[in-house]
């Protein structure tokens, strides 16, 4: 059995200086719990800090760098001698085809993404492991369940992520450990913007951005955000802040934006389809 996680429980989340990552820790700040939140330039939280001094620590970390994740998740632990809700939320996006991503950009994408959650997962399940409990939930997306052309490494990365985070679950399964994959629609972040990335474009894929993306400028131009009308991202933390409390069917994957519900649909429709081209194999009823 488990031991039930005291309250108010202990958050550490990646990636918390803005969008999502900044949403989750308003959330968790406004319920009265404890967070340790990570980024790069801890600063830009410090008026966070000043509002809930005994509640928020902050910690610069770079979650492509293995050592120095284990050694901020001791310090995390150290904070407040516990962990309950582990957020890997810190990534970003690559637009580039397949064939235009240099080898430096397809690394770059898989560490921050893929090896990022990676390493916070290692280093944090000791933790949990001790405690009999705690509750990880890695930050997917609609990218992770399907594809877009011109995002495949993007893609890649969510789907990695993915892959071994419903393996983890079996794994932890018995020993109090929750494990949750997040897969978000479109919400009102700088994805698109400040934390895009671009690859060097090749004529040849002109066609296909002009059809994407409505331009085969690369990278769009960034002093021209338009207004965005997706989901606010404190919808997001909300729905999170449910599902964690949520002692019903407990979805590995939970499915998170209005948008979301038809992308997955499309996503697993389309690879349906495609595997009932394959004589002998029949879509499980």
């Amino acid at each position: 059995m488990a031991n039930a996680p005291c309250s108010p429980r202990v958050w550490f989340i990646t990636g918390a200086g803005r969008g999502l990552g900044r949403a989750f820790v308003e959330g968790a700040l406004a319920a009265g719990e404890r967070v340790v939140a990570t980024l790069r330039r801890p600063e830009v939280l410090r008026p966070l800090v000043e509002a809930h001094p005994a509640l928020l620590r902050t910690l610069a970390l770079d979650v492509r760098d293995r050592s120095a994740v284990f050694t901020v998740v001791e310090q995390a632990h150290a904070a407040f001698g516990r962990l309950d809700v582990v957020i890997n939320n810190a990534g970003y996006g690559l637009v580039g085809a397949v064939e235009e991503v240099s080898e430096a950009e397809a690394r770059e994408q898989m560490d921050t993404n893929f090896f990022g959650a990676l390493w916070v997962t290692q280093a944090v399940l000791p933790v949990l492991r001790a405690q009999r409990s705690g509750h990880i939930v890695q930050i997917s997306s609609v990218g992770g369940v399907g594809t877009m052309p011109a995002f495949g490494l993007y893609n890649a990365s969510k789907w990695a992520l993915e892959a071994f985070s419903e393996a983890l679950a079996a794994e932890v399964a018995d020993l109090g450990i929750r494990v949750t994959i997040a897969e978000l629609g479109g919400f009102a972040t700088d994805w698109a913007w400040g934390s895009m990335r671009f690859a060097s474009g090749l004529p040849a894929y002109d066609p296909l951005r002009e059809r994407t993306f409505g331009t085969t400028r690369l990278p769009w131009d960034m002093s021209q955000q338009p207004s965005d009308t997706s989901a606010d991202p404190r919808e997001a933390a909300a729905a999170l802040a449910r599902h964690l409390t949520d002692e019903g069917t407990r979805p590995l994957r939970l499915i998170v934006g209005a948008d979301a519900p038809e992308h997955v649909s499309m996503a697993l429709a389309k690879r349906r389809d495609d595997y009932r081209k394959n004589p002998g194999f029949a879509w499980p009823a």
